[in-house]
């Protein structure tokens, strides 16, 4: 039944118009990939206006304007339009809201994200799309399940819209004090009880798109799993346990596209399974770029991340002393974060700079020649919904060193000496000894069984972790709930 479904995605970023993480990733490329299958895909996103370049601004078109009541205000809403890749965005405008120079991080976030969901749904009829599937992510769109069975069920064109939220990151659950149901949404108490938004004695956007929704996704199955644990759930492993039958994970992948070893050109060289030639000049085009001394015979080791807690960077810091002097390595990370993690890095640099290259400010283009020219990717990751640098590593033939945590169990695959298969290296136990044991386990390999890494490389670089895969598994979950 390859029936034309119309699905609207509603959330708070989306590249290439703007994005802070792995949520931008996302939208970019898996509305594209459904578009792709035939389906009418569109997505409705905030205006921030300071985020967007020129050329896409002259390329919007004025569909309408309305007014939407956030609690006592009354707010313009203007709608935009833009057809890219063969999907339809929608831009809501408002200055107020969304004329800032950031994303998040206001005071006023509720009341700005209250705006955009009442908005995002009001303007359904004004743009004559009534979608079969609303598809929302996150907390700042999590109210959206909530409202079209609460606030807005008297409306018959909407009633038989089916909701599937997805949750990229749970630490972020949109929690608020009771008053915001008048004062943002103009709603009664209907909806706040233990199955909806209440939250001890606040209101939790996120927790009533769970009992609200129809189909609660994640990104990967593993961490799908870990979020139904207190370790894990940040206070709502109850109610993902209680709503588990309509819980998936289904894993993000990354765009082929863009990331094609053989067509890539923001690094030097390219390369290809059939040839790895590439991959080795890349590497010395990496160390040349980043001061390292060139030599081809020593293992190289990459990072790049956030330098924060949850990416287990602690556990690189307290490492890094006996890996660089005991070890046959060298080191470059990239990436910006915590100040005392940025002076660590500084630190080794200074003390090793034959062997450890820290560069502390974000790069995009640098982070492929990472993911291309290094032999092994270091992801220690304390959690990781899914993860997409493994992914990209992978793509390159580079093999990930990781925590078997969330998505990194179900795309790492940990080498297996005796049967010589595996695409990577990880470790369960989140400590720097064990870590350090993985990294010893991957460096034997290097040095002593050339053969066999060129194998796994290989075998890296032929996974399927592009978006054709997942947006299969979205489009059956669609059906599911449509037909």
């Amino acid at each position: 039944m390859n029936k034309k479904m119309k699905l609207l995605f509603a959330a708070s970023e989306c590249a290439p118009f703007f994005k802070t993480g792995g949520l931008g990733d996302v939208m970019g490329a898996l509305p594209k990939e459904l578009a792709e299958n035939g389906h009418d895909v569109r997505v409705v996103l905030p205006y921030f206006v300071q985020k967007l370049d020129e050329e896409t601004k002259a390329q919007l078109e004025d569909v309408t304007d309305f007014t939407v009541e956030v609690g006592w205000r009354h707010q313009y809403c203007g709608i935009k339009k833009l057809e890219k890749d063969s999907v339809t965005y929608y831009f809501i405008d408002n200055l107020f809201y969304f004329d800032r120079s950031g994303l998040y991080d206001y005071g006023d976030d509720g009341e700005r994200f209250a705006f955009f969901q009442q908005a995002a749904i009001e303007m359904l009829e004004k743009i004559d799309f009534i979608p079969d599937v609303f598809h929302v992510n996150d907390w700042q769109t999590a109210m959206i399940p909530v409202l079209l069975k609460d606030k807005y069920a008297w409306i018959n064109a909407l009633k038989d819209i089916k909701t599937v939220i997805t949750i990229h990151n749970i630490l972020y659950q949109g929690v608020y004090d009771q008053y915001i149901l008048s004062d943002l949404y103009n709603i009664g108490y209907a909806a706040f009880h233990e199955e909806g938004l209440k939250y001890g004695d606040k209101v939790c956007w996120l927790k009533g798109a769970l009992y609200y929704s129809d189909l609660v996704t994640t990104v990967s199955p593993t961490y799908a799993e870990e979020i139904k644990t207190p370790e894990f759930g940040y206070g709502l492993d109850n109610d993902l346990r209680k709503i588990s039958h309509k819980l998936v994970g289904i894993l993000n992948g990354i765009d082929y596209d863009t990331y094609d070893p053989e067509t890539d050109e923001t690094v030097p060289y390219n390369f290809s399974t059939e040839d790895l030639s590439g991959k080795a000049k890349n590497k010395q085009a990496l160390q040349e770029k980043v001061g390292l001394p060139e030599d081809d015979d020593i293992a190289l080791i990459g990072v790049v991340t956030r330098l924060d807690e949850q990416k287990g960077v602690q556990l690189i810091v307290d490492a890094m002393e006996e890996l660089l002097t005991y070890r046959n390595v060298q080191f470059v990370l990239l990436g910006t974060g915590k100040p005392y993690f940025e002076d660590a890095f500084r630190y080794f640099t200074d003390k090793y700079p034959d062997t450890c290259q820290a560069i502390i400010h974000f790069d995009s283009k640098l982070a492929q020649w990472i993911y291309a020219g290094v032999d092994f990717f270091l992801m220690p990751s304390e959690f990781e919904p899914c993860g997409l640098s493994q992914l990209n590593s992978l793509r390159y033939g580079t093999l990930p060193i990781v925590h078997e945590v969330g998505g990194l169990v179900d795309t790492i695959d940990p080498y297996n000496p005796v049967t010589d298969e595996g695409n990577g290296f990880s470790f369960y136990d989140f400590n720097t000894q064990t870590m350090l044991d993985t990294i010893d386990r991957a460096l034997t390999l290097y040095y002593d069984k050339p053969e066999s890494f060129k194998k796994l490389q290989i075998r890296a670089m032929k996974q399927d972790n592009s978006w054709e895969k997942s947006a299969q598994e979205y489009i059956e979950k669609y059906k599911y709930l449509v037909y």
